[in-house]
Formats: structure tokens, C-alpha cells, sequence
């Protein structure tokens, strides 16, 4: 049956683990170069005592990224702020809840490194904010103009389409994963479980099967950026999966999103360690007597800090962090600035660094 992108597309293919989509010289050459890229981010983290340090702000540019290609817009400073107060900002709030999603989600596929639908459903609600799962009504992806693609339509057709795509996600053949997840991303953004957040609950998934296939430790590859960046060509390669069977064409974006994000994102772990160890080395210099490494590491897990910070950490009572905080203000390292009836302290150098994420 010809593709409508007016009817519901029932007649999606399955997924089999014998499909050759990956047997090309191009694809072979693009998955060699974004898994070398990929495993030289995860080894120079694994390589630092504690990664923790990047995750908040590296996650947080993920979440920031996905729900901007959803037309939902915040700024890093906003993010950044959230952590110190109570924000009211409706989108901010969506994008925070897509990174506490992100990180959850990473905790328990690292504890049960399998795929189900009710994890599947776990991101979707986080996501949304919402009670309910798998849509029971007909969708249309497009725009006031033109329908580009109906979705299956029917909850037995999605179930069915779901279950086969946990098959092929939790099946551990002999498929390269990185070119399997670029399967596994068509195929979730084809199925269209949900009546909205799918691209987001998509781009989660991509993550977590890079953590269960152990290529990655931590959630800081934000693929999304990429996305963002060459949005029309992801959409259209999508597109042409779904009319022409065009496999080639979107794994090797993928493996190119892989590739250039891992490279990027190395880029700026290197960054974040030069900025820590320069700071590390001004503290000591002057302002030796405050000086604790577990201080330079609270001041790299978020952009903004506040006195509780220091107190919840056991750096210092409440009177002493004032006192250290202060003095980080007058050596350069931290800007002090006042929101409601508290004091905030923005670590300057690393909120430049983030600014033009």
C-alpha cells in the first residue's frame, strides 16, 4: 500500500534483527568515526574522580536543546537560577522536568539496563506532567498547512508496534549499536505513541540505550544540539525513511550527530577541567585559608551557589560559608546577586563558558 501522510500509517514495517540497513561503505566509515569520538568522550570521563561535577550543567544543556526543537524556549541562566530558587516560568519548568526525567531514567536503566513500556511511559508523564500513556486518539504531524504524516492510529496497532520495538531494543544481536539506536529513533518517532512529548521521550531513549550498551557512563551526549542545529534536514530524512525506505541517509545523520556532539562535548569537559584547575589555583593563591577542593567542586556542579549549598555539603556552617562565598566575590571568581530575601553567588567564568551553548 502507497504512503498517505492523510491516513494513519498502520502498514509501518517491523523491525528485524536481519534487516541490512547498516551494509554500506558510508555508514561503515561514519559509525568508525562517531564511535572513536564516543569512546574517547567516555574514557577522558571515566578518567576524572568525580564526573558528577559535569552532569547538572551538561544534562541541563540536553534538556534545553530537546525542547527547544519542541518550539519550548528557556535560557541558560534561567536553568542555571532554578537550582538556588522557586521559578515560575511555565517553560522553564517543562525543560527542568525533561532533565530530572533524563537523569531518573539514566539511574534505573544502569540499575535494570532493559526497556518496557511502563519505563517508556514513566518519561512521557515526567515529561508532560500528565496521567495518561499511550494515546488512544488519531494524530497528525505537520504544520496549519499540510499534513506531512499520521501516526498508527488504534491502541492494539501501537501496543503491537511497541512490543516488537522493545524486542529489537533488548535483543542483544550482532547490530552495531550506534546504528541500531538510529533505527530504534525512527522507529519510536514513527510509532508516535504519546499524544505530544514524543520527540523528547525519543531523544531520552537514545541516551539510555547508549548507557545500556555501555558507551556511555554518564548522560552528558546531548544529541539534541545537533538536532536543533540541522532541524529541517532531520525532518526530511525522517520523511524519506517512511516514503523511500532511505535507511542510508538517516543513519549516517545520526552517526554524524554522534560524532560531532561527542567532539563538542569533549571540547567542553576539557574546558570545565581547565576552568576548575585555574580556579583551584587562584583560590589557593588568594584566598588560601578558605581553600577545600570539595569548595572548587561545589562551585562547578551548578553555575549559581548559595550559603544552604555549603551547609547541605559540610563545607562550612552557615556564618562561614557567608564568609567564604564573599571572598570568592572579592578575589573575582564569584558576582553576588540578590533574589527575594537571599543571596545568590554565580560562578563567572563558567557561566561564560555555558552562555553560548
Amino acid at each position: 500500500m502507497a504512503f498517505n501522510p492523510n491516513e494513519p500509517h498502520n502498514e509501518l514495517p517491523p523491525l528485524f534483527p536481519e534487516e541490512k540497513y547498516w551494509k554500506t561503505i558510508q555508514v561503515f566509515e561514519w559509525s568508525v568515526k562517531a564511535n572513536r569520538a564516543l569512546a574517547e568522550l567516555k574514557g577522558r570521563l571515566s578518567a576524572i574522580p568525580n564526573p558528577q561535577v559535569f552532569i547538572n550543567t551538561l544534562a541541563l544543556q540536553e534538556a534545553k536543546d530537546s525542547s527547544a526543537i519542541e518550539n519550548i524556549f528557556t535560557t541558560n541562566d534561567k536553568m542555571f537560577k532554578a537550582f538556588t530558587s522557586s521559578i515560575s516560568d511555565p517553560q522553564t519548568k517543562e525543560v527542568l522536568r525533561y532533565g530530572k526525567v533524563l537523569a531518573d531514567a539514566f539511574e534505573q536503566v544502569n540499575k535494570k539496563p532493559d526497556f518496557s513500556i511502563e519505563l517508556i511511559e514513566k518519561i512521557y508523564r515526567g515529561i508532560k506532567d500528565e496521567k495518561d500513556g499511550i494515546r488512544e486518539s488519531r494524530v497528525r504531524v505537520g504544520n496549519s498547512f499540510q499534513t506531512l504524516y499520521t501516526p498508527p492510529a488504534g491502541k492494539d496497532i501501537l501496543f503491537k508496534m511497541l512490543v516488537n520495538w522493545l524486542e529489537y531494543a533488548n535483543n542483544r544481536h550482532d547490530i552495531e549499536p550506534l546504528i541500531k539506536m538510529a533505527v530504534l529513533h525512527y522507529q519510536f518517532e514513527a510509532i508516535h505513541p504519546f499524544k505530544d512529548g514524543n520527540g523528547r521521550a525519543g531523544r531520552i531513549l537514545n541516551v539510555l540505550f547508549l548507557s545500556v550498551n555501555k558507551l556511555l557512563d554518564e548522560p552528558v551526549l546531548y544529541l539534541s544540539r545537533y538536532i536543533n542545529e540541522f532541524r529541517s534536514e532531520y525532518y526530511r530524512l525522517l520523511l524519506n525513511v517512511t516514503e523511500n525506505q532511505d535507511w542510508q541517509s538517516w543513519i549516517v545523520y545520526m552517526l554524524k550527530a554522534v560524532e560531532n556532539t561527542a567532539k563538542y562535548t569533549l571540547d567542553k569537559v576539557l574546558a570545565i577541567i581547565k576552568l576548575m584547575e585555574h580556579t583551584k589555583n587562584k583560590i589557593q593563591k588568594e584566598a588560601h585559608d578558605i581553600y577545600t577542593f570539595e569548595l572548587v567542586e561545589l562551585l562547578f556542579m551548578q553555575v549559581y551557589a548559595k550559603y544552604a549549598f555549603l551547609e547541605e555539603r559540610k563545607i562550612a556552617s552557615r556564618n562561614t560559608a557567608s564568609k567564604y562565598l564573599n571572598k570568592l566575590v572579592e578575589i573575582g571568581i564569584l558576582e553576588k546577586e540578590k533574589i527575594g530575601n537571599e543571596f545568590i553567588f554565580k560562578n563567572i567564568a563558567l557561566y561564560d563558558l555555558f552562555r553560548d551553548m
